[in-house]
């Protein structure tokens, strides 16, 4: 057998026994990349409702610098949560630096730009249809967003999905302020590159199979949820 072959089988051997090291990691960067998703939802999904129902000066630059951010560089948000988070920084007396709490935050930048642009697009959708009856009930704008984001929660899914999609695959933000610490900050992607390099492919391959997984099990929940909430209430 080849070694490749050996490699592929060693890593399917590592996920059907549920090595312990391997589900750390899996672990870990669950926990990591769901806390930066929930706390991106918490905060871009008000700030795109608002700016899809709102209008206030620097509305239109502010929807601009959201969709730009949407393509903001992993490592540059990893360089600038650094600098905050390190000694000489503004926060660096918290000593958050290397923890998984440096690795949330790093990804909450990342995927808020994310969320807030999609839940933006999604609401002025609703906004366009439910204008008039909102105002008819003199619904005041802050309102009618909450309504709108209540009304849209299961197409909103697809925003929080995205989110969760980008901080899940991220490397260069995490890898910056993480670390990489054995057993501590290093999750199923910064494994993956560091094991790869190493040449230790069996568990760079077990947490790649892993990492597939979990995507595509987390998308077709929301499929189907989607879809239930879709039948039962039309």
């Amino acid at each position: 057998m080849t070694t490749l072959g050996d490699s592929f089988l060693t890593a399917w051997q590592l996920v059907a026994d549920a090595d312990a090291k391997l589900a750390g990691i899996v672990w870990l960067s669950l926990t990591v990349s769901l806390s930066a998703t929930l706390v991106a939802c918490v905060i871009g999904m008000p700030v795109g409702a608002l700016l899809a129902v709102g209008r206030f000066p620097g509305r239109r630059l502010l929807v601009v610098l959201f969709n730009g951010l949407m393509g903001l560089p992993p490592v540059v948000v990893g360089l600038l949560v650094y600098l905050l988070l390190s000694r000489a920084g503004p926060l660096g007396s918290f000593g958050l630096l290397f923890s998984p709490t440096a690795m949330v935050i790093a990804q909450a930048v990342l995927v808020t730009p994310i969320v807030a642009a999609l839940t933006r697009q999604v609401i002025a959708d609703e906004w366009t249809e439910y204008r008039e009856q909102l105002r008819s009930l003199g619904a005041s704008r802050a309102r009618a967003a909450a309504t709108l984001l209540w009304d849209g929660r299961f197409s909103l899914s697809t925003a929080a999905l995205a989110g969760f999609g980008r901080a899940i695959a991220e490397v260069g933000a995490v890898m910056i302020v993480g670390g990489n610490i054995d057993g501590v900050t290093r999750v199923m992607t910064t494994t993956i590159a560091l094991e790869t390099s190493k040449g230790d492919l069996p568990l760079a391959l077990a947490l790649g199979f892993v990492l597939i997984a979990v995507v595509l099990a987390i998308n077709a929940f929301a499929y189907a949820l989607r879809g239930w909430a879709e039948r039962r209430w039309g």
